[in-house]
């Protein structure tokens, strides 16, 4: 019989979305799967929605508004799965991304995670914006730290469950949460890629300010979490950081000043 692979899906204010991302997961060839879906304390009909499904596979939880990083990590306290990976409910899975990435773990027994390509859509999900595709093999943890994209577009990686390791996020963290978890958890473990589809992502456009200030804020604690790892060559990570930052103010609001004031603020670090 084929082994359970668990699918963590947080949910907060996406009752536009969470019925065609639920789908995806329904769609998808392979089938033996659990989909552990939990209400992030939502104010709209995302909840009712989600009830709607009558899947057994499908396993519902409810918490007051925590932030994703606490509902994924009461999803990791209920998993079955000897894999797991995650899906955001706005976010929808092709109809062979459990299958593509299991394979890969079958051919090798010693790769601990599998990535593949992710297609980045519009809100409607109707035009492609870009693609992206991994392009490394190996221990992750280096590339990880020095926050590298060859072998990280987000939380898009099957993971491989190992009684020896605590999978749990750091709820300080409001951004850069999945790359600091994938962080703790990749160091001597083997990273690999399928070269088809796991994921279409969501551009959404109802971002604003406070998404770029958390993502500066995030940087700032992922540095400082990272600060006492003396295998990382902080100064390459800081000027990483610094570069994200600068070119997110310059493109995004097309603010030098913001984007030189983000430079300081990290270089005092």
């Amino acid at each position: 019989m084929s082994e359970l692979i668990s699918i963590i899906m947080p949910a907060f204010n996406v009752g536009k979305y969470v019925e065609h991302s639920i789908k995806s997961v329904q769609g998808q060839t392979y089938n033996n799967w659990e989909l552990i879906v939990v209400n992030d304390g939502s104010d709209d009909d995302t909840g009712d929605i989600i009830k709607k499904f009558k899947d057994k596979r499908i396993i519902y939880y409810e918490q007051i508004h925590k932030g994703a990083s606490s509902a994924r990590n009461l999803a990791l306290s209920k998993i079955k799965g000897e894999y797991f990976c995650f899906l955001d409910a706005d976010d929808l899975m092709p109809n062979r991304s459990i299958q593509s990435r299991y394979e890969v773990f079958k051919k090798n027994s010693n790769i601990n995670f599998v990535d593949g390509t992710v297609i980045y859509m519009n809100s409607k999900m109707n035009r492609i914006m870009k693609i992206y595709k991994p392009k490394f093999k190996g221990e992750p943890y280096n590339e990880l730290v020095k926050i590298n994209s060859n072998c990280y577009f987000g939380n898009t990686w099957m993971i491989k469950r190992e009684s020896d390791t605590d999978y749990i996020f750091n709820e300080e963290l409001t951004h850069c949460e999945d790359l600091y978890f994938y962080i703790n958890i990749s160091k001597m473990r083997e990273y690999s890629y399928t070269k088809d589809e796991v994921l279409h992502y969501r551009v959404r456009k109802d971002s604003s300010m406070s998404d770029i200030l958390g993502l500066e804020s995030g940087y700032i604690k992922l540095y400082q979490f990272l600060k006492n790892d003396g295998n990382i060559n902080l100064i390459y990570l800081k000027y990483k950081i610094i570069r994200i930052m600068f070119l997110s103010y310059l493109i995004n609001y097309k603010n030098i000043y913001l984007g030189i004031k983000s430079i300081f603020k990290i270089i005092i670090l």
